[in-house]
């Protein structure tokens, strides 16, 4: 019995040392690319603040409100391209981890979806940075009165755009979140056909809260949403529950 038990607890040691040696691996990863783009992290931070800057009235310009901020706020920054660069090798890691546990099948379909949903996620960075923030930023800065002088702190900026980047890179994961839970057998795209009408007034919903509190935001988000929601719908025809049938082909293949 405490052989069996011993030969069981083994596998999961197994994974675990090579769960923790994928996780060092994605850590140093983000290290290295952080300290390689430590050097430029003040250019880093000019460019992600453009859209404002090109907003500002002439004379006016960003602001630090704490002495430490104008050191502290392009470091952050930094820390989160580093994150966010080194995507593709963090998702390299988790398929490297899970690759083993899938059947052929499974395993010729996860990658696809790997690879997609990184590029989505990029898609939804430089959308929110080429579009959203200019028509934004726009409209903050055109609606404010005109006796209002316009300093934006570095931090509160940082963090804001920090806020949407997210939202928009996760926004745009819409086609993979529909195609996992169908292909987990959650949902169904012809269920999720019938609820359409719902799901995009949820979307527009949801776009009120997420972004900033003008139109032009809002819309720029719900509608992407829902051409993804049509993306997902497509893909996930292809992305089907197993039946018990393939299932036991797909053991018999591996045995």
């Amino acid at each position: 019995m405490t052989s069996k038990m011993a030969n069981n607890a083994q596998p999961l040691i197994e994974h675990l040392i090579e769960l923790r040696t994928r996780i060092l691996r994605s850590l140093v990863c983000i290290v290295v690319i952080f300290i390689g783009l430590l050097y430029f992290s003040n250019d880093i931070y000019s460019i992600v603040a453009n859209p404002l800057i090109r907003q500002l009235p002439e004379g006016s310009s960003m602001i630090a409100t704490d002495i430490a901020a104008p050191f502290f706020a392009p470091i952050k920054l930094t820390a989160v391209v580093a994150l966010v660069f080194s995507a593709p090798y963090i998702l390299y890691q988790i398929w490297g981890f899970i690759a083993p546990a899938l059947y052929n099948k499974e395993r010729r379909l996860v990658m696809p979806l790997l690879v997609s949903s990184t590029v989505l996620f990029y898609l939804g960075l430089a959308f929110a940075y080429f579009l959203v923030f200019p028509l934004a930023f726009y409209f903050f800065i055109h609606t404010a009165p005109a006796d209002i002088a316009i300093n934006t702190d570095i931090t509160k900026y940082l963090d804001f755009v920090i806020v949407l980047f997210m939202v928009f890179g996760f926004a745009f994961e819409v086609p993979i979140a529909i195609v996992l839970l169908c292909w987990t057998g959650v949902t169904s795209p012809e269920s999720l056909k019938r609820k359409r009408p719902y799901i995009i007034v949820a979307v527009f919903a949801i776009s009120m809260f997420l972004t900033p509190p003008d139109v032009f935001s809002q819309t720029l988000l719900a509608v992407p949403m829902c051409i993804l929601f049509e993306i997902g719908l497509f893909c996930a025809r292809f992305y089907r529950p197993r039946t018990e049938q393939e299932v036991h082909e797909e053991d018999d293949e591996q045995a």
